[in-house]
């Protein structure tokens, strides 16, 4: 049993209380110093990292416009549908290139046993290369199951009926998650950045 005791101090120095601390930013989360606050993709990055989803590339660092690897989307998706290491039952890895202890094991070994991705062949994953905006809302449609099909919609002059993406495109201007680079091009095979990933999940999940 701890006993309580009342202590008297003395020579306490003087506390100057008609300085105003500013508090406005401190029940905000990690300011990153390249995201400003009016950027289109801020919001998206606050609540990525609010949700666990994504973390800085530095404690000051989001890294915005850097490439995004086929690692980081799919663990970025992973953790924006709450799953964790039980979410996948394989107990064989046939990536060669995806090691048992990397953290994004467990995303790599659940999309693709759940068919949202195939890796780049039988034994490979390529975690990272950089994902195409193709290849992401791509990823992201595959877990909307059952995919849904939408023919009629934004009619890209980059996206042809024939493309593996043309139905993930569709659906993701469907649901607002894209609305292309400009009124008639997607740019299916340019980079997809961080920024642009957090913003696509942002408005998927959020």
């Amino acid at each position: 049993e701890v006993q309580m005791l009342e202590e008297t101090f003395t020579n306490v120095p003087q506390v100057d209380l008609s300085t105003t601390l500013d508090l406005t930013d401190w029940d905000k989360p990690q300011a990153f110093a390249d995201v400003p606050s009016n950027a289109y993709y801020a919001d998206a990055v606050q609540w990525a990292v609010e949700q666990g989803i994504a973390t800085g590339t530095s404690a000051r660092t989001f890294s915005p416009d850097e490439p995004c690897t086929r690692a980081q989307v799919v663990t970025f998706i992973w953790r924006a549908l709450g799953l964790d290491e039980l979410s996948s039952r394989s107990t064989e890895n046939p990536f060669r290139d995806v090691p048992s202890n990397a953290y994004y094991r467990d995303p790599v070994l659940w999309a693709a046993e759940n068919g949202i991705t195939t890796g780049t062949s039988a034994t490979t994953f390529s975690p990272d290369d950089a994902c195409t905006r193709a290849q992401v809302v791509t990823f992201l449609w595959r877990t909307d199951f059952p995919p849904k099909y939408y023919d009629a919609g934004q009619s890209f002059r980059d996206v042809r009926v024939s493309d593996y993406y043309w139905y993930p495109v569709q659906w993701a201007v469907e649901r607002n998650i894209t609305t292309g680079t400009s009124a008639s091009t997607f740019s299916p095979n340019e980079t997809c950045t961080r920024a642009q990933v957090v913003t696509f999940l942002y408005r998927d999940f959020a």
